[in-house]
């Protein structure tokens, strides 16, 4: 018998191409793809690629998919190479069993039922029933070919004229039901699920009718329904403009030339899929729900890195972060997505309208995920408070965490860590109480600008700028010799402007500490030697002779307190604010380590007060 489509779809999905022919022949990246000398002909130089779907030699011609590649290796028959794979993909081939055979005559029966109903819906929108709904195609911009070629129709606006049209195609009411089209009311007759509406065809990525979305015309709810789960239809395994978008994609990359990056853009709707492939964009749309990991596959299947460009509203930046939820475990060095959210207000139907392709483009360039991954957390967190920071730190860093691949988890962390640490920089002043600490590279207007480097050398007479730098570097050795402090130093040392080479030795120690749970004094300070760090940790250790808090042999205790005290003078002015958190913080944790930070603060907030704040502690 003929196997289902649906279980040869599946067997080619689970098929990975590159590894299959990997066997037979060496293959090379090539951008997005890969390429190899032919398995088929003796040649030199490769002439032979491998896509996600199929595999073409450019110099003989040989052309195919994964069953067609073990036929013609191993000389077999079309069922001996399905069931080949199948045992390695963990499928079971159906079998021409009677209830085999019958589903998929069924199968074959809704399709074609779907595809006279896709006949009836276009030839009603070219009449004059079906004008007002053409009017609305064309008031949204849409061109007659973009009609023609999406194949939209109109439903009818009265009861029963779907199955008047295919009554005389000999297609049954139960049909109909089978198919979707029509349900069965509470009184138990049969009536149409769609009738006054705009109608999309939803099709697979062979371009067969699966089932239809439709609008409806006027104010009623709800302004899009999709057809039911069928025999044949599932939400959940369905991207709508596939079936345009996937060809487009291959001919794209053919004229480009063979690893030329592919452009998917996956959006939230119908009408947003069909303005953006009117100009140009390949584009896909979820149906109705949120993007699922079987949506995610198929993605993959045609590009490595597909765009999502979400609508900007909070419905468009929940669905961003759904999407996040869902794609981050999936992801990896091969496979990757980039996020869009529009401005307020707009998605990528009015951005067309508006600027036209020049301004989706304009958008579709902010897709880095990073950012879009940092920027929609810190949207649902909201007012950022103290406590807001350390939430939004530590959503960052269980966001990264989902990440199944090690390195690409920790490159993840340590960006979304150091976006962190210079937004709470710039907004250091945002909290009541706590104005900005003056002086550094982050001030308004200077934003990125780098610090004025200040020697840290020894000088007769200090001047208030080099003084900070002296304290700064006692902080810095404290942290060198007693390492195990800085888990509970590290924020409150990122609210000071430090001169440079200092801040740049402050970066290198927080980027040590997020993977080294064992902290120990020895091991940080060879690992910065390694780095290149040699000069600079010297400058700190062994330029001048340091306080006796900051050797090996000081109490960490002593240490933490005298930390705390030199801090407290160099937030000068702003230390008041840094109190007020202290004494919060020892309220709501009475510990020994609150404790000596309180204190400390307070003793250098009474030296303040009495303007004692030249002396270096």
């Amino acid at each position: 018998m003929a196997l289902p489509p649906s279980f040869l779809d599946e067997l080619r999905a689970r098929t990975p191409l590159a590894a299959l022919i990997g066997r037979r022949a060496k293959l090379t990246r090539s951008g997005r793809d890969w390429k190899g000398c032919c398995p088929f002909h003796n040649e030199k130089s490769p002439s032979f690629y491998v896509y996600a779907d199929h595999y073409h030699c450019f110099g003989c011609g040989a052309h195919g998919d994964a069953i067609g590649f073990v036929m013609q290796t191993q000389n077999a028959g079309f069922m001996e190479a399905v069931e080949s794979l199948a045992a390695e993909a963990g499928l079971e081939v159906p079998r021409a069993s009677p209830e085999a055979v019958a589903a998929e005559r069924r199968r074959a029966d809704l399709h074609e039922v779907l595809a006279l109903a896709a006949k009836s819906f276009q030839a009603r929108l070219a009449t004059s029933e079906g004008r007002p709904a053409l009017d609305y195609l064309l008031r949204r911009g849409l061109t007659d070919e973009t009609i023609r070629r999406f194949g939209l129709g109109y439903s009818g606006g009265g009861r029963g004229a779907l199955a008047a049209d295919l009554a005389r195609e000999s297609v049954e009411p139960r049909q109909l039901v089978e198919a979707g089209l029509m349900k069965q009311a509470e009184d138990g007759r049969l009536i149409d699920l769609f009738f006054g509406r705009v109608m999309f065809p939803i099709r697979d990525p062979r371009g067969s009718v699966i089932s239809f979305g439709g609008r409806i015309m006027g104010d009623g709810q709800p302004k899009y329904l999709n057809g039911p789960e069928t025999a044949l239809f599932s939400k959940r395994r369905t991207l709508y403009g596939l079936d345009l978008a996937k060809p487009e994609l291959a001919r794209r990359g053919k004229q480009g030339g063979p690893g030329r990056r592919q452009g998917l853009v996956v959006v939230e709707g119908y009408m947003d899929v069909i303005a953006l492939s009117q100009v140009g964009f390949p584009a896909v749309a979820p149906l109705g729900t949120a993007i699922t990991t079987e949506q995610m596959d198929a993605l993959w299947q045609v590009d490595e890195r597909p765009v999502f460009c979400f609508d900007g509203d909070s419905a468009g930046r929940k669905a961003g972060r759904r999407a996040i939820g869902l794609a981050l475990p999936l992801l990896t060095p091969e496979r990757s997505l980039g996020i869009v959210v529009l401005p307020q207000g707009e998605d990528p139907d009015s951005v067309v309208g508006k600027r036209g392709r020049q301004g989706m483009a304009e958008e579709l360039q902010r897709d880095d995920l990073g950012s879009a991954i940092y920027g929609l957390i810190k949207d649902e967190v909201g007012p950022l408070s103290p406590e807001g920071w350390a939430q939004l730190r530590n959503r960052l860093d269980e966001t990264a965490r989902t990440i199944p691949d090690r390195a690409l988890a920790d490159t993840y962390r340590a960006a979304l860590r150091d976006r962190w640490y210079q937004d709470r920089r710039q907004a250091s002043g945002a909290f009541p109480g706590m104005p900005r600490a003056g002086g550094g590279g982050f001030a308004p207007g200077r934003k990125g600008a780098a610090p004025r480097p200040v020697p840290i050398g020894p000088r007769p007479h200090m001047s208030p700028q080099s003084r900070d730098a002296e304290r700064g570097r006692v902080l810095l050795a404290i942290l060198l010799t007693h390492p195990q402090l800085l888990p509970d130093l590290e924020e409150a040392f990122e609210m000071l402007d430090l001169p440079e080479p200092l801040a740049q030795l402050r970066d290198a120690l927080r980027t040590w500490l997020e993977p080294h749970p064992v902290l120990d004094s020895e091991t940080l300070n060879a690992h910065l030697r390694r780095l290149g760090y040699d000069t600079i940790v010297s400058a700190v250790l062994e330029a001048r002779p340091l306080p006796a808090c900051a050797m090996p042999d000081a109490a960490p205790a002593d240490a933490a307190a005298h930390w705390w005290q030199i801090y407290g003078f160099m937030r000068g002015p702003h230390i008041e604010a840094d109190l007020k958190v202290a004494e919060r913080d020892f309220v709501t944790e009475p510990t020994e380590a609150n404790q000596r930070r309180l204190i400390a603060l307070k003793e250098s907030w009474d030296r303040v007060r009495r303007g004692d704040m030249d002396a270096t502690p």
